[in-house]
């Protein structure tokens, strides 16, 4: 067993709440931007002060309409500015904030909602609305349903609505609403993914955050400067990750933007200019391979390939004491004009830093990004443990690992393999499901179910999910995760499961990438070709074989994909196989799929 920790670097106040971090900033920083909002398509600033108000003036509207402290209020929409305008507003009526994914089906919105015994929903389209109305004779507590967007027959915005309905409603109730919480009250139920069963609603409290937002931006405080930083959010703000932006963002405090299209993502990064960038390997993978696409369109794929090559050489030459060879610094700089700084561009032109999580992003992409000076610092959590448990540290990153832990925080390693958590920052339990709380949360520490290891420096590595484990009829246990993750890194592939469990050997389903697979054909004279013939392309096959190849590498030869197979659809949340925050529901595509997983392995 070994376990690290490292000292905290904030203390949670003794007494208050989230909403304390609002009234502070517009005390302390009245003229200060703290939020960036689109209007008009064009961006604007919104001060301290400004934010504060516009908050008090939905939470009055909120008591007006009867939410009590400790009520529960549901909150389904994209990412977008009235998410954080109505979440600090929920707690600022002393309320307990309940998101709902905006891309949730009936039945889910039905569970989380009437789970949660929420009294009050704000949704943002006309379609949610219909959603939400189609369930809610199952919903006994819910009494209101405001929706953000104007409906489409006419009609105020919630906003708006919320504001007519607290004109009444006095500055001295807000601040009194406002400070009933203490630190120890839920401030939200985050219902987990679901990818085995319904979701589970985490309770967080005010001082998770307070521990968790609080710790993170004292640890990359260069990150955080107040009146320098910005950050622009695109993730969900649902998922746990992004709301931790939003908080750490608030405490910070420094300018926070929002981005509901991610078709529009790289013109907003070129007018919003971010000085920290968040998200999933996902993104990251899928600038690197348009970017390489277009050199490619261009002519210039053999320089693109070098640079990039020259650029995972910088990165690890600067973990050796010796640093970077006078030829590697020339052929950096070089490359630099030629190539990275039109990257760079790309992602608004002033970030240094970015936040990743969700998945491992992998050592080649890391050292690819910090080598075209664009440091991804990967990290590490879960909903229960309020996003990051553990992140790389911005000014001694070690690639390859989720980082250290989180500082007040403490991560085990159990003797067969399993993360332990412990901190300030976990939930508190599962809401209404006690057993569940008991068997997760064991001596005060949260059993992740993750499979890790720690070095002597404390750096954390992940391996594996204890449920995954494969194990192959010869008796070698397979962690699914460590080959998956380089497999999807190929610009062709979109998804990856591996498969094997009593199998005589692993093999794998393969999604293709829809967005990138026209740029293939393109690039090799088959834009003729069908989509179900270029699926069976030969070519194709041997392109996806190197994806196998690479990933193949990653591990030893008794856990590496013998045969795959390509599946003409994609695993999608709509087609059931991936939750909201895009995790594999491997028991379902098994399932749904049976068929071509028993072709693997036929003959």
């Amino acid at each position: 067993m070994r376990e690290y920790s490292l000292p905290a670097l904030y203390e949670v106040p003794a007494e208050g709440n989230l909403t304390d971090l609002i009234r502070r900033n517009a005390a302390q920083h009245p003229d200060l931007t703290v939020i960036g909002r689109k209007r008009e398509g064009r961006w604007e600033d919104l001060s301290a002060a400004g934010f504060l108000a516009e908050v008090h003036e939905a939470a009055k509207g909120l008591i007006a309409a009867g939410v009590e402290p400790g009520d529960r209020v549901g909150l389904m929409s994209r990412t977008r500015y009235e998410w954080t305008l109505l979440d600090f507003a929920i707690w600022s009526a002393g309320g307990v904030t309940v998101p709902v994914y905006e891309t949730s089906s009936p039945e889910q919105i039905s569970w989380i909602l009437g789970d949660s015994g929420a009294v009050a929903c704000l949704v943002e389209t006309d379609a949610h609305t219909a959603a939400v109305e189609s369930v809610r004779d199952r919903l006994p507590a819910l009494r209101e349903v405001w929706q953000i967007e104007p409906a489409a027959e006419g009609g105020e915005a919630a906003v708006a609505r919320l504001a007519a309905l607290g004109a009444q409603v006095t500055d001295e109730t807000v601040e009194e609403r406002s400070s009933v919480a203490d630190a120890d009250s839920p401030a939200t139920i985050v219902y987990t993914s679901g990818t085995t069963g319904r979701p589970k609603g985490c309770v967080l409290t005010h001082r998770s955050f307070f521990a968790e937002c609080g710790n993170v931006v004292e640890r990359l405080r260069p990150m955080f400067q107040p009146g320098e930083g910005s950050v622009l959010l695109f993730l969900p703000v649902a998922h746990v990750f992004g709301r931790l932006v939003q908080v750490a963002a608030v405490m910070a405090p420094i300018k926070l933007g929002h981005v509901s299209d991610l078709k529009t993502l790289t013109d907003e990064l070129g007018a919003f200019r971010p000085t920290m960038v968040l998200g999933v390997p996902r993104v990251f993978e899928k600038v690197f391979n348009s970017a390489r696409a277009q050199a490619v369109a261009g002519g210039k794929g053999k320089i693109f390939d070098k640079a990039a090559e020259v650029a995972g050489a910088y990165s690890r030459a600067l973990d050796d004491p010796e640093g970077p060879s006078l030829k590697l610094r020339f052929q950096h700089k070089v490359f630099d004009k030629l190539v990275y700084s039109k990257l760079r561009a790309v992602l608004g032109g002033r970030a240094t830093h970015a936040i990743s999580g969700g998945a491992p992003l992998g050592e080649r992409l890391g050292h690819f990004f910090r080598g075209v000076g664009f440091t991804v610092l990967e990290g590490y959590g879960l909903t229960e443990s309020c996003a990051a448990t553990a992140f790389n540290p911005y000014d001694r990153p070690k690639i390859g690992t989720v980082g250290q832990p989180l500082p007040g925080s403490v991560i085990r390693i159990a003797d067969d393999g399993e993360v332990l958590l412990h901190g300030e920052h976990l939930f508190t339990g599962y809401w209404n499901n006690p057993q569940a709380s008991e068997e997760s949360l064991a001596d005060g520490w949260f059993h992740t179910g993750d499979l890790g290891t720690l070095d002597v420096d404390g750096y954390l590595a992940i391996t594996g999910r204890k449920k995954e484990i494969l194990v192959t009829a010869g008796g070698k246990n397979v962690a699914p995760a460590v080959i998956e993750d380089r497999i999807r890194g190929h610009a062709l592939v979109a998804e990856c499961m591996v498969v094997g469990d009593g199998r005589p050997f692993v093999g794998a389903l393969l999604t293709v990438d829809e967005e990138f697979l026209p740029r293939w054909a393109a690039e090799h004279g088959k834009q003729q070709l069908g989509h179900e013939e270029l699926l069976a392309d030969p070519d194709l096959l041997a392109a996806l074989q190197t994806a196998i190849d690479e990933g193949n590498s990653a591990v030893s030869k008794a856990e590496s994909v013998r045969k795959f197979r390509v599946l003409r659809e994609q695993f999608t949340e709509e087609s059931g196989h991936v939750t909201p925050s895009l995790k594999l529901k491997r028991g379902v595509v098994a399932k749904d799929f049976a068929d071509e997983i028993e072709a693997i392995y036929a003959g």
